[in-house]
């Protein structure tokens, strides 16, 4: 049986192809190449600064006992996968951080609002 090559490996032996899928909230970030003593090169994502959201782009939502940023990105995006836009939209980097206190209000950027930077 033949060997299946990850998403991301094959895209990294495509010229010019970003490291990450089209739903990763890195796929927009860019690309940067530092170059080790021994001339290998490591691609890395560069710092994304996330610009603020018009209160138009969000709504809010109080955090209920037991709900995880993946819950919340199914319900409001239908999506486990887009937790990311709810961390960006807060800020916060461990999305645990969203919904460890019950009554926590957390901003939800609407679908396709959030820009991405």
């Amino acid at each position: 049986m033949a060997d299946i090559e990850s998403y991301e490996s094959a895209l990294g032996a495509i010229p010019g192809a970003h490291p990450y899928p089209r739903t990763s909230r890195y796929h927009d970030a860019e690309i940067g190449i530092h170059r080790l003593p021994d001339g290998t090169e490591v691609r890395y994502a560069k710092r994304r600064l996330l610009p603020p959201l018009d209160a138009q782009e969000t709504q809010e939502h109080v955090v209920g006992a037991g709900e995880r940023a993946d819950l919340l990105a199914q319900r409001f995006y239908g999506d486990p996968g887009q937790w990311w836009r709810i961390a960006d939209a807060n800020p916060v980097v461990d999305p645990r951080e969203l919904t460890d206190e019950a009554g926590r209000i957390v901003e939800i950027p609407e679908p396709g609002g959030h820009r991405r930077v």
